[in-house]
């Protein structure tokens, strides 16, 4: 029996939500989002809550009736509070800049990496240091954030490289002298 899928999704003041045959539409202050579902799932709006169902009790049904629920929800938060995820650079030399919907960086290789940002997707830099991708879309911004920082992923000796704000980097110990 999957909990997650079993909770009702509430439905916040300002947000519209359209359900079609396949297809969940969410529109709210920050703008819409919509969401394909299986026909093994249905969804349907009882009052202020949206409450997930599905049509069998196979396997591969139920891991589904988790998965759509927490991308509804999703969808719904997205589009009232937005995700962010916060990247700091650590390094010397190591900087970012933003030139329009392109983000800079300076990572230490021989040229700097120009990356295009997506639709949807906004950076922020602060103090050239500090990245902060947002937006509606959590997938994208997850993508997004992943791959600023595969572009130097922080290396266990010295910390340094692009990672997660709240990530722990293990630390090895390096060489020993005699």
């Amino acid at each position: 029996m999957s909990r997650v899928g079993l909770k009702k999704i509430k439905i916040p003041d300002g947000v519209k939500v359209m359900i079609d045959s396949d297809t969940v539409h969410v529109k709210g202050p920050k703008g819409a989002l919509s969401q394909q579902l299986r026909p093994e799932i249905s969804v349907s709006i009882e009052g202020d809550e949206m409450l997930v169902s599905r049509t069998s009790d196979r396997p591969f049904v139920r891991s589904l009736h988790g998965l759509i629920r927490a991308e509804l929800n999703n969808t719904i938060l997205g589009v009232t509070k937005g995700f962010e995820k916060i990247l700091d650079i650590n390094g010397v030399g190591y900087r970012a800049a933003l030139e329009a919907k392109v983000l800079v960086l300076s990572l230490g290789h021989s040229h700097p990496i120009r990356y295009d940002l997506p639709s949807g997707i906004d950076v922020v830099v602060e103090k050239q240091t500090t990245v902060i991708v947002k937006g509606m879309n959590k997938y994208m911004v997850g993508e997004t954030a992943a791959t600023i920082r595969s572009f130097r992923p922080p290396e266990p000796y010295k910390g340094k490289g692009v990672k997660y704000r709240d990530e722990r980097i293990i630390r090895k110990e390096g060489k020993k002298g005699k």
